[in-house]
């Protein structure tokens, strides 16, 4: 292989990287790659060193293919070595350093009021000094090229002026000190070593906005929030409020508006008053669209609406592209609260009753969302819907269950949503059943956790100054990460694993400063949290198990119990360590009901239940499968429970296009690879219902169906999904189309 040209010093520095790249990639062409690479620099004169990076860097990337994918490790590498450039120039480090002094960085974006000031308040010199020694530049060779790419452009920070200050193994290093910042001294060394190791390995990711914010002076570290709002102007005008504010942070949010009367109910006895739920969306959609996510990208609200209320199918209209613009609202997401009882009724070709909440809870003194079937075919909530179905005084709107079916089904193939929230079955398995309901879930269908309300009790004045007294609801928050599922269980490491995770997700609960304060305090009385996956698609490739098989529904029962149960034992630990969630006392953990529900009857079960029963457990909300295609693509992997789109594809950047292809992608694992759009759904059900079982939330689960599917056999999805017992779905992705973007908040 002939040396490189043009600038001497710079083609061999190019030279020995590759040199040291051929024994790891025999089988990748490196000799027309030089080739070409001579005849590019003979063509131009006085190239400089960034140039010449950048045209050796796509030169590799051109050649990514199926036929040869590993050159996207040769252009990650490649990638690295001009970000280690790019930095030596700004924090004035020596040639031959790669990384420079750890405390320096700290200090430099300190001074520049990037970086909190707490990591230079908690760490002694001696301690940073420490953790940047074992900081190992040879975990950047993991990356493939679009994950460092995205890396480096979303999340590495930068100072004010857009220059890159952070390399990839720093930003891992800080997110591990931010978090273990308030442990013990005397083994929080031990412990961010840990966190280390989970993150350089790429085992596992941390939710977007911790990968972001983690060290920083500004921003939150929690993914999703979840509001309800009450039937008052100031409940409805207050959370817009509370929205725009963590909206502004970053953050994701789900919002139930199922106690909000109807249009045409009365209002301070005045009938036919009420304009319903629609302007208030509207008011939603503003703010979603002014209020963007640290400028980065606009508000991500969606909203939720039972399937009984009097507004429905003006709700299910709002995302679509025809009809009045007055009723639309295109930038928020949807989502429908379904009994088992609507489902019936579908399936039945039964007929169906409306209500407007309001007059509901003035005639019968009681609302209809608080309530649910304690089991299939039977309980409160059937009880309470047929006694208002019958009731002389009420006012309903009676239509055939399945017209409201095909109006869900319509707007999801345009538009990808509603999502669907199955509420008998979510609170059926509510490990805190015993303080309260679970109306809707957030804006990826992941997070299932006590809602309530926030209320105004009393406004005074008092020596000249105002003081408002609320009676604080439950406001949901997120608090997630996801296992590299490929990788981890490839590399036998999960146990270990998802000890350190489990803190790290705790932890975040204690360090975060939420700015909505219901919000913090439900953070702190619950400890929820939503430890996931990804990577599904890319370990079934791996072990060479089919995604239509009942080996791979078999192995998604087996592997996710696992999973369960580490994460469980982890919460427990630390129980005994740190105290238990301040709900627990009552709740199924308490009583051992979590156990009895989910059939775990093994022995090393049996002794678990026994523990927590005795010491507790940490966290009352555990595990969560989100999204996360981000964060998948940064770790090299396939995203969440998702099989791939296809093979290969391009994502588009500004001025060129980055081929990406399946992860891991040979001879052997191509024939594991099928397309979403080609997979018969219900053997994704199959598989989901599965890993359901052992996950105490829910699952970000999207059908993938082609734009002519038959109605029915949607509806057969439906069905079928429901009757699984699955407790969301979230969009359905027609080939037809428009781009659905997943919320950044919740990529773990």
């Amino acid at each position: 292989m002939g040396a490189l040209t043009n600038d001497q010093a710079v083609s061999q520095e190019i030279f020995k990287m590759i040199e040291g790249m051929k024994s790891k990639f025999p089988q990748l062409d490196f000799e027309s790659y030089i080739h070409k690479m001579n005849r590019s620099f003979n063509s131009k004169d006085n190239m400089g060193k960034d140039q010449i990076f950048h045209l050796s860097i796509l030169t590799a990337v051109e050649r990514i293919s199926v036929e040869e994918p590993d050159w996207t490790f040769v252009a990650a590498n490649l990638y690295a070595s001009r970000l280690y450039e790019q930095c030596r120039k700004v924090r004035g480090l020596k040639d031959e350093e790669k990384y420079g002094s750890f405390y320096g960085l700290i200090k430099t974006m300190s001074e520049m009021g990037i970086y909190d000031d707490r990591l230079l308040e908690f760490y002694a010199r001696e301690e940073i000094d420490f953790l940047g020694s074992i900081i190992d530049p040879l975990k950047d060779r993991l990356f493939t090229y679009i994950g460092i790419v995205t890396l480096a452009e979303r999340y590495l920070t930068k100072s004010h002026d857009g220059q890159v200050y952070e390399l990839p193994q720093e930003r891992f290093m800080i997110i591990a000190m931010t978090l273990m910042m308030n442990e013990p001294q005397d083994k929080r060394l031990n412990l961010i070593e840990e966190a280390y190791w989970a993150l350089s390995n790429l085992y596992m990711t941390v939710a977007t906005p911790t990968l972001a914010n983690a060290g920083k002076s500004y921003g939150q570290l929690s993914s999703c929030f979840i509001d309800t709002v009450d039937d008052s102007l100031r409940g409805i005008y207050d959370s817009n409020t509370d929205i725009s504010t963590l909206s502004k942070n970053g953050g994701g949010i789900g919002v139930y508006l199922g106690k909000i009367r109807s249009r045409g109910s009365d209002i301070k006895g005045f009938k036919g008053i009420s304009s319903g739920v629609i302007p208030w969306m509207k008011q939603l959609n503003n703010t979603a669209v002014s209020v963007d996510q640290l400028g980065q990208r606009q508000g991500a609200i969606a909203v939720y609406l039972d399937v009984w209320h009097k507004d429905i199918f003006s709700f299910l209209d709002v995302r679509l592209n025809n009809g009045d613009e007055r009723q639309r609202t295109h930038d928020l997401f949807t989502g429908i609260c379904i009994p088992d009882l609507f489902m019936e009724q579908v399936e039945a070709r039964g007929e169906w009753h409306l209500f407007d909440p309001h007059e509901v809870r003035r005639i019968l003194g009681y609302s209809l969302e608080d309530h649910f079937d304690e089991s299939r075919g039977d309980g409160v909530f059937r009880e309470k819907y047929w006694e208002c179905v019958n009731h002389p005084d009420l006012s309903k709107v009676t239509v055939p269950a399945i017209e409201i079916m095909k109006a869900i089904m319509k707007s999801q193939l345009e538009t990808g949503t509603p999502y669907m929230f199955y509420r008998d079955e979510v609170n059926r398995q509510n490990a805190n059943k015993h303080k309260g309901m679970i109306y809707c879930s957030n804006l990826c269908t992941e997070i299932t956790q006590n809602m309530s309300p926030t209320l105004v009790e009393e406004e005074i004045v008092h020596d000249g100054t105002i003081i408002i007294h609320k009676k604080p609801g439950d406001y949901v928050v997120c608090n997630l990460s996801s296992i590299a599922l490929a990788k981890s269980v490839g590399d036998a490491v999960l146990e270990r694993l998802i000890s350190i995770q489990v803190r790290m997700l705790d932890n975040v609960i204690d360090l975060n400063g939420i700015p909505v304060l219901q919000a913090q305090l439900t953070n702190e009385r619950y400890r929820g949290i939503g430890l996931g996956t990804f990577g599904w698609h890319h370990l079934l490739a791996q072990k060479g198990i089919r995604w239509e098989s009942e080996k791979a529904v078999d192995y998604c029962d087996s592997l996710y119990e696992e999973i369960a149960y580490l994460t469980i034992k982890a919460s427990m630990e630390l129980a005994k360590e740190k105290g238990t969630y301040p709900y627990f006392e009552g709740s199924d953990w308490h009583t051992g009901d979590f156990f009895s529900y989910k059939g775990y009857q093994s022995e090393k079960w049996i002794e678990l239940k026994q523990e927590i029963m005795e010491h507790g457990i940490r966290n009352g909300y555990l595990m969560a499968v989100a999204p996360n295609s981000s964060t998948s693509i940064i770790a090299g992997s396939t995203a969440s429970i998702d099989p791939i789109f296809r093979k290969s594809y391009s994502e588009e950047k500004k001025d060129y296009k980055i081929p990406v292809t399946a992860p891991d992608l040979s001879a052997i694992t191509n024939w594991f690879y099928k397309s979403a759009y080609t997979i018969d759904q219900h053997w994704s059900i199959k598989q989901n219902a599965k890993r359901q079982k052992h996950i105490d939330q829910s699952i970000s689960f999207n059908f993938y169906v082609s734009n002519d599917i038959k109605a029915k056999a949607l509806l057969d999805l439906h069905l079928d999904a429901w009757g699984s017992g699955l407790k969301t779905t979230y969009y359905v992705r027609s080939t037809s189309g428009a781009e659905i973007e997943d919320c950044e908040s919740c990529h773990s």
